[in-house]
């Protein structure tokens, strides 16, 4: 499993979605995992419980995705993963889940360029949250130190490399 780890709107989405089509492996976004606007680290134990302990162990994989409209997760689903998974977004990286990476990439760009990509992103539906979800990854980031546990760190502060 590779984690593309970063703060909300570095860039993480684009560089994943590319290295999930170069390797042809499933990608997992955090954001399909986090239940709610307070969910950081409810989605780290969702990743842990329906996906990596499962792949660890040979297991078939279920998961479910959060529904952001309805506020609850759906359906169970299976996930088939071959040789590789790419997952994506805040709490990837998490020391917790150490033990289950192959690799961990940090994506880095200042708060006022990542604001911008980020409410450009998702406009109103996130503007109102922006704050709390920036405690979120202000606590679970000072808890983690994923930046210097990373195996590479990308600096994405100008013209987004994979948009």
């Amino acid at each position: 499993m590779v984690a593309v780890e970063g703060r909300s709107g570095a860039g993480k989405t684009g560089l994943a979605r590319a290295l999930a089509h170069t390797l042809d492996a499933p990608l997992v976004r955090m954001d399909d995992l986090y239940p709610g606007w307070d969910g950081l680290l409810g989605g780290v134990g969702a990743l842990r419980e329906w996906i990596l302990e499962p792949l660890a162990a040979r297991d078939p994989i279920r998961w479910r995705r959060w529904d952001w409209a309805a506020g609850t997760y759906r359906d169970w689903e299976p996930l088939t993963v071959g040789t590789d998974l790419i997952v994506e977004g805040v709490g990837c990286g998490a020391r917790a889940l150490a033990p289950y990476r192959s690799g961990l990439v940090w994506i880095d760009a200042p708060e006022a360029v990542r604001r911008r990509r980020a409410l450009e992103r998702d406009g109103d539906a996130y503007a109102p949250h922006w704050d709390r979800w920036a405690r979120q990854e202000d606590a679970f980031y000072a808890t983690n130190q994923v930046r210097a546990h990373a195996d590479l760190v990308i600096d994405n502060t100008g013209t987004p490399f994979c948009p």
